[in-house]
């Protein structure tokens, strides 16, 4: 059974890759436990990527068919203290490609559903766009720490997420000081790989992009005014979240997420995102939709739910 809870001197990445793999009640029952990284409920990106692992283990492997795309929609808040138990239904198994219903469930609710399709690797017609011409990770310096007098002022929740050491590594190529956010046009690019080798396992590795996907990608639309999710009168959450697997790709060699909002409205934005190799190859896409609210002031966006 997996835990939520890291063993003494777990490395980071292991302590992730244990949160992906699932404990199986039956079937197509899996239980999943939850983390709190800091964030207000639980991560996006567990969900998205506990989700896929529970889709991929009702794939026969024999057939050799692996996820190339995963739609979803987040429908209430998860609590970080409680499981999350996710029901498969094998929707198709064709010739060619294999369909996967996944519904999440925590407290007796449904806090979010996706669909994934599978299929084997083919040969086909190729093209793709061009990698952004940006420096090597290796020439983008880490962001440095948060000073601890200003630590010190934040939230406990932020100063969670602040201080953690994750199991990625992100290189902003153009760094933005979030805590005194400017306005800026709408798009980065952030190099990024898991801190640890792991195995050549290709389930695992898009279990694991699907959860690093959810990082960086709608704070993106806050770059044009000014705002960070780090405001205690901003209140943000993921709506929905689609994701696309091109090619084959390690998480644990650097990736590039070049990522652009191209509106934004009615409190919601909208983000896109393409993942690139170091040698250039588009390896999967991402969109999603959230909510972003500006409130009045802190106490508003205590008391205003951002689903309901």
């Amino acid at each position: 059974m997996s835990s939520a809870r890291p063993a003494p001197h777990q490395p980071v990445a292991d302590e992730l890759i244990d949160l992906l793999s699932l404990e199986r009640l039956e079937d197509n029952l899996f239980r999943g436990q939850s983390r709190d990284i800091g964030t207000k409920y639980v991560f996006g990106g567990q969900v998205l990527g506990q989700s896929l692992s529970a889709a991929q283990a009702t794939v026969d492997p024999a057939a050799g068919r692996l996820a190339h795309s995963l739609h979803a929609y987040f429908l209430r808040a998860g609590d970080v203290n409680a499981p999350i138990v996710y029901d498969v239904d094998r929707t198709r198994d064709g010739g060619s490609f294999s369909v996967r219903r996944v519904t999440a469930i925590q407290h007796g609710k449904v806090i979010f559903f996706c669909a994934a399709s599978f299929q084997a690797l083919e040969d086909g017609a190729t093209h793709q766009p061009p990698m952004p011409q940006v420096p090597p990770p290796e020439d983008v310096p880490e962001l440095p720490p948060v000073p601890a007098h200003i630590m010190a002022s934040l939230a406990p929740k932020v100063q969670r997420w602040l201080s953690r050491q994750g199991p990625f590594e992100f290189r902003h190529v153009h760094p933005r000081n979030e805590l005194k956010p400017e306005r800026l046009p709408p798009f980065q690019q952030i190099w990024f790989r898991l801190t640890q080798p792991v195995g050549d396992s290709d389930a695992l590795h898009r279990a694991l992009l699907a959860y690093v996907s959810d990082f960086q990608l709608l704070g993106t639309a806050n770059f044009p005014h000014g705002i960070s999710y780090y405001q205690p009168n901003v209140q943000m959450a993921s709506l929905d979240h689609a994701l696309w697997f091109h090619r084959p790709f390690r998480t644990d060699d650097w990736l590039l997420y070049s990522i652009d909002s191209p509106t934004a409205q009615n409190s919601r934005g909208l983000a896109r995102g393409q993942i690139f190799d170091r040698q250039g190859q588009l390896v999967a896409s991402v969109q999603q939709e959230g909510l972003i609210r500006v409130l009045p002031d802190a106490d508003a966006a205590r008391h205003v739910p951002a689903k309901d």
